[in-house]
């Protein structure tokens, strides 16, 4: 991949976007990490000055902007972070501001995709905040909220719906202890089977009513999923288009779904 050239400005925020990422004993780490060599004449500059200028000289060398990609990969690798996961989408939501004047994103993984060029500054957190603002009127849950980012946002709100059906797939899997993923998962974790004891439980599955409802939550599961997270996961993008009324339509089923496997009792 051959970056283009960041303009001093970018390069600027960009130092300042990274500049909480690490000590300054620890820069120099991250700089040889990168294939960066910094000037010994460092006293007195702050750390964002000291990534802008070795930024800036790698820059005037090569003529692209890979250096500056190369240490963004590196200060944002997922290994840093592995006690600290809000600091790192924290980090990656400001850093993919910036990114997406270039036409990339930095994904959870650590590695780069390209995107389509954000055109204005606000673009991307118009589109988070309007479907936040709305999301948290309607009180849905905390675990949904998290995907009203920026970086999610760029093209349309294909990514915030797949990002909310995995994370309840995860949630199933941690609350269960099963493996699998998606309707398979939800067969698994909330059938009454044969026996009539799932493995996990909505309710005390006492009444007639309270089995119909589990299977009823059971299958609102299985058709969430196979509504949206294969139709996302395993269609084109462009094939997809999500308007934002279902977007919040989705995320609001999925904070139902969160809520209920929150209070769901693990019985065998």
């Amino acid at each position: 991949m051959k970056a283009p050239p960041f303009s001093e400005a970018d390069l600027k925020a960009v130092s300042q976007a990274l500049e909480s990422t690490a000590s300054h004993g620890e820069l120099g780490g991250l700089f040889r990490d990168a294939g960066l060599t910094e000037s010994p004449n460092i006293a007195g500059l702050s750390k964002w000055k000291r990534i802008f200028n070795v930024l800036a000289d790698a820059q005037n060398q090569t003529k692209t902007g890979n250096f500056a990609m190369k240490l963004i990969q590196t200060a944002l690798a997922p290994r840093r972070y592995v006690n600290r996961q809000s600091d790192h989408e924290t980090m990656l939501e400001g850093i993919n501001r910036h990114l997406a004047f270039h036409g990339y994103q930095l994904l959870p993984d650590g590695k780069f995709q390209t995107i389509t060029h954000a055109t204005t500054i606000d673009e991307a957190n118009i589109r988070a905040n309007r479907l936040r603002v709305e999301l948290e009127r309607r009180t849905v849950h905390t675990d949904v909220l998290t995907f009203c980012r920026p970086e999610l946002m760029q093209k349309n709100y294909f990514h915030a719906v797949l990002e909310a059906t995995k994370s309840l797939s995860e949630k199933i899997r941690q609350k269960s202890g099963l493996a699998g993923d998606a309707g398979d998962l939800a067969i698994k974790a909330f059938s009454l089977g044969k026996s009539g004891v799932p493995i996990l439980a909505f309710n005390s599955l006492r009444t007639e009513t309270e089995q119909s409802e589990q299977t009823g939550l059971m299958n609102l599961c299985i058709g969430m999923f196979g509504t949206f997270r294969n139709t996302t996961a395993h269609g084109p993008r462009l094939a997809w288009e999500i308007t934002e009324q279902d977007a919040l339509d989705l995320l609001t089923l999925v904070s139902l779904l969160h809520r209920r496997v929150d209070f769901a009792t693990k019985l065998s």
